[in-house]
């Protein structure tokens, strides 16, 4: 069976096929070849093409999640100095107080040991 049609710019195709397997490999000239060879190659770089392409738009998307999670992260750290700064600064003011109590103290003892001092030198003059 036979079959002719034109293809673009006017050259003609011829398509033959027999019926039943003759055991013979497909004969091919050596343009029919290269031909074969280029479309396959293109194929092939166009799927690696348009695959790496795909691959880069995902991992930068997936980059750019992990960029915002680490800038919530910073800003939550950001947050925590700032509290740990404000408690610092609380924990130091209240400290003066208790230095200033604690000094307040020191001279009510000073003064009462000089107190009993004098008492024991009354009561006990021979010692």
């Amino acid at each position: 069976m036979a079959v002719d049609g034109a293809c673009a710019g006017g050259e003609f195709l011829a398509l033959s096929s027999r019926s039943g397997n003759t055991g013979r490999v497909i004969e091919l000239t050596e343009p029919q070849v290269w031909t074969l060879i280029g479309v396959f190659s293109t194929v092939l770089f166009a799927v690696f093409a348009t695959t790496s392409g795909y691959v880069v738009r995902s991992m930068k998307a997936g980059f750019d999640r992990v960029d915002a999670q680490f800038d919530r992260v910073d800003a939550q750290f950001d947050r925590v100095d700032a509290q740990i700064a404000g408690l610092r600064g609380e924990m130091n003011a209240k400290f003066a107080v208790v230095d200033v109590k604690f000094d307040r103290m020191d001279d009510r003892f000073d003064h009462l040991d000089r107190d009993v001092q004098a008492i024991s030198r009354r009561v006990f003059p021979d010692m």
